[in-house]
Order: C-alpha cells, then sequence, then structure tokens
C-alpha cells in the first residue's frame, strides 16, 4: 500500500491539531477551477439557500441491478442449491444427505460463520491485494472488489440453509422414533429453536432496526446453539440404533463428519473473542453530535474495528482513521445517534473493550486500483479518510454540513496535512446553503482524476441516489451495504 512517511509525533500541525488550535481548513478546496463567488465564499456571506437539486429517475433496469447486488446473487445461488438437496433428500434421491444430515447442517453453519469471521476475511483481502493489484484487467479487480464486499450472501444463504438442514434432520428422527433415544430427540428440538432464533434475529428488519436486540439474541442464543449442538452430536453419534446402546468409544466419535464440523465451529467462533482487550481511549468532543475517539498505534487503511463498554455486550462498528501503520494513533468517529454513541459524549469513558484484530471493510480494496474516488457524507469520513491519508492517487469529497466545527480540528489536521488542493473537495452545506448535484459534481471529478472506480459511504437515500446515477453513466462503484 502506498503510505506516505511521515512521523506523527515530529509534526508540528499534529501538535496543532491535538491542542485544538489549528487553523481552519477551507470550506471547499478543489482541483478543477471554481468562479470568484466560491473562492471567496469564506469572506462573503453565506449564500441564499438553493433549491434542492432533483433526485433523476433511473429506469427500471437500473434498480434492479443495483437491489439484485453480489450479495443477493450468492445468497440466490447457495440457498437455492441448498432447496433442492432438500427436497432429493425428501424424495428419497440423495440417501447420502439422508445419511449425514448433520453434516449437510453443519457444513452450512461453518460456512456461514467463516464467512464473517475476521482472520478468514483479512487473509482473503490480503490474498487478492497482493496478487491482483493494479496489473489485471479492470473487469477482474472490480469483480474481486465486489466479492469481497458481498460474502455477507454466502453468510446469509448458508445459515438459512443450515437451519432447514437441521429441521430436516429433526423431523426424520421424529419419523424414527423407534429407533431414536428421547435424549437425541430432545436436544434435536432444543437445536433447532435456539439455531432459529439466532437466524431470525439477523434479518434486516431486526438488525437494521433493533441493533441490541439482534445482536443479544444472535449472540447470546447462538452461544446457546452451539453448546446444544455439541450435545446433540455426542448423543447421536454414540447412540446405536440397532443395539439401542451406547457406544462411549471416543474413536468411534472422531471418526464422524460431525464431529469435525462442530470443532471448526467453535474455533471459528472462539477465535475473534481471543483477540478482545481493554485499552486506554481519549475522547474528543468537538460538538455535541460527534465524538473523536482516539486509539495508540497506526493502522493500515480499510479496516473497521467493534467497541463496546463492556468485555461481551453491545459492540458496535466503526470506520478507521489513521496516517498510516507507522503512525502513533488511530481514530474512529462516533456521530450521536443511539445510546451507545450518546453515552461517549455524555459520559466519556477512560478505557474501551475492542478487539484488536480488526476486520477488513471495501476500502481495503483501494491498493487494486492505480486511481479513485472516495466519496462520504456526514460521519461517513469514519470509514473514507483513511484511503485517502494513505494513498495519493484517492480522491476524496466530502459533503456535510460545518464539518470543520462538528468534527474539530483533529479531523481537520490530518485533511490539511496530508491533502492538497488537488485531491480534495469539501462540500459545506451549511455555507454554500444547501447540498451540490452530487452526480455532477461526482462526475468532473471522476473524468478529470482519470478514476477507474468510485467508494461510497452515506446515508440510505445519499446512497441510493449516487449508486443509480453511477450505474446509469457507466461509473463503476461500490456504496454501502443494505441488505444484511
Amino acid at each position: 500500500m502506498s503510505t506516505e512517511k511521515v512521523d506523527s509525533a515530529a509534526s508540528p500541525a499534529y501538535s496543532d491539531a491535538e491542542k485544538g488550535v489549528l487553523d481552519s481548513l477551507p470550506v471547499q478546496v478543489s482541483y478543477f477551477p471554481m468562479d470568484k463567488k466560491d473562492a471567496d465564499v469564506k469572506q462573503a456571506p453565506a449564500p441564499a439557500a438553493k433549491p434542492k437539486p432533483i433526485r433523476k429517475r433511473v429506469s427500471k433496469w437500473i434498480v434492479f441491478r443495483i437491489w439484485f447486488s453480489t450479495y443477493r446473487k450468492f445468497f440466490t445461488f447457495v440457498f437455492t442449491l441448498n432447496l433442492i438437496g432438500i427436497g432429493l433428500a425428501i424424495s428419497g434421491h440423495f440417501p447420502y444427505a439422508v445419511n449425514n444430515s448433520g453434516a449437510m447442517v453443519l457444513g452450512n453453519l461453518n460456512f456461514a460463520i467463516l464467512m464473517r469471521n475476521e482472520v478468514f476475511g483479512r487473509v482473503l483481502y490480503w490474498i487478492v491485494n497482493t496478487c491482483f493489484a493494479k496489473w489485471t484487467p479492470l473487469w477482474w479487480r472490480l469483480g474481486c472488489t465486489s466479492v469481497l464486499q458481498h460474502l455477507g450472501g454466502i453468510h446469509s444463504g448458508c445459515a438459512l440453509s443450515g437451519v432447514l438442514w437441521l429441521l430436516f434432520k429433526v423431523v426424520y428422527n421424529f419419523r424414527h422414533l423407534d429407533i431414536t433415544h428421547d435424549a437425541v430427540l430432545v436436544m434435536g428440538v432444543v437445536t433447532n429453536i435456539a439455531v432459529m432464533i439466532s437466524a431470525l434475529s439477523a434479518f434486516p428488519w431486526v438488525r437494521n432496526t433493533h441493533h441490541n436486540v439482534f445482536e443479544r439474541q444472535h449472540r447470546f442464543v447462538g452461544w446457546i446453539g452451539l453448546i446444544s449442538t455439541w450435545i446433540f452430536v455426542i448423543l447421536g453419534d454414540t447412540y446405536n440404533p440397532v443395539t439401542r446402546g451406547w457406544n462411549l468409544n471416543g474413536v468411534k466419535l472422531i471418526q464422524h463428519q460431525d464431529f469435525w464440523f462442530t470443532c471448526g465451529m467453535t474455533f471459528f467462533i472462539a477465535l475473534p473473542w481471543m483477540c478482545v482487550r481493554e485499552v486506554e481511549v481519549d475522547i474528543e468532543l468537538p460538538s455535541p453530535k460527534v465524538a473523536i475517539i482516539r486509539f495508540k498505534r497506526g493502522m493500515q487503511q480499510g479496516l473497521l474495528g467493534r467497541i463496546s463498554r463492556s468485555s461481551i455486550m453491545e459492540y458496535h462498528a466503526f470506520g478507521i482513521i489513521s496516517e498510516g501503520t507507522h503512525a502513533k494513533y488511530h481514530y474512529m468517529i462516533a456521530g450521536v445517534q443511539g445510546d451507545f454513541t450518546k453515552g461517549l459524549v455524555n459520559n466519556p469513558p477512560r478505557t474501551l473493550w475492542t478487539r484488536e484484530l480488526k476486520f477488513a471493510g471495501v476500502s481495503n480494496t483501494s491498493t487494486l486500483y492505480t486511481r479513485g474516488i472516495r466519496v462520504c457524507t456526514g460521519t461517513g469520513i469514519g470509514a473514507a479518510l483513511s484511503t485517502c491519508l494513505q494513498s495519493p492517487y484517492w480522491y476524496l469529497i466530502w459533503i456535510g454540513s460545518d464539518q470543520e466545527k462538528t468534527f474539530g480540528p483533529t479531523i481537520s489536521g490530518l485533511i490539511h496535512r496530508h491533502m492538497g488542493p488537488e485531491r480534495v473537495t469539501l462540500w459545506d452545506s451549511k455555507q454554500r446553503g444547501g447540498r451540490p448535484d452530487t452526480m455532477k459534481l461526482l462526475k468532473e471529478v471522476y473524468h478529470s482524476w482519470n478514476a477507474e472506480v468510485v467508494f461510497i459511504t452515506s446515508n440510505y437515500i445519499g446512497n441510493s441516489e449516487m449508486m443509480e446515477g453511477c450505474k446509469a453513466e457507466g461509473i463503476p462503484a461500490f456504496g454501502t451495504l443494505w441488505d444484511f
């Protein structure tokens, strides 16, 4: 990755930012010419409010193509394949699945968990970024980014398929009551209920509107499901339906696929929790709307981190801002929205719990491209800024309201210190009297910068507007995910 080697501790600008005395950033810095009114915007009074740009309608085909993303393609493929398998097993045309239904359940659940494992994700991103950066055809690199960003489709497809295979297995056991022990039947029901609750709690409506409910049900009921799965597997694999007795020979148990699949599930679930640490933090409150959380040590670009006030409860993910692995600090921007973020402002903690192993986001694939654009709105700067700080080939467009006053001198200092006017546009909607014509701005920058791709971090409306506009203009773009 291209990283500017700057000694953060020795930089006067950095010290000024920490003291809160850094000079203000200009309202807009842009590589393309501005008229006189724009150039003198700091001296002129704020212009009258401009009418809100009219959102251009795009064809239903474009809307469908965006909706039927790689995420949904993965989900459709995985889930359909499993439905076919279940149908064949029910009809008696898939004897392997009938005789090894436990392996069908646990194989799917293993893949579901693996797709959300931080270590596995980081390894995949590292392989792709190392092997395919810049020299491969653009269509291939875009495909790599799309696959990595939408691995959640495999996660969801395998998880739901695992639930259905488990239901198939439990129903099969009840249909053969004469050769199935009561303990196996009971644990099958308990496991099925736990896994179903854990899976249903991850549905988009629950996850996006009741985050705490999702997290508690998905995590703690999921752990109950893991424990009950172990009991279910051990009971099922040690009971002999022919002799109606228990075979307690451990050698026999480890010969079953179910045992090793359950071991894999346990390892993949436990691994991220082995990296949980309580760390010291400093919290800067530039405004009542935002908390800037500072952690020690630098980070590579394109990573996100999870933080919490407790070791196992209520983890929240935020983008990481850092000047590079050499830097003294990295930052997270927490916009005040829910109880957790309000607590950071009203009662700033001295320490927070975090997983020291960070997970990769779509920005991590920025090294695949020769030049790109990172566009964000509001607190989306937290996920976008590192890419532009660490690579001179990425252009930043940040649209927000009174950014410097809202986000403070630390964030302004990072932009001021590392990014010249030739590759940043800051649009202050308060001073400019409203939002820009986003697509007009984006198209001008895209063509002038000779960009290969656009990464977008915005709210649902802004993300939809830009994604639809980019698709209509033939501009490769990746936006915030709303389908999980």
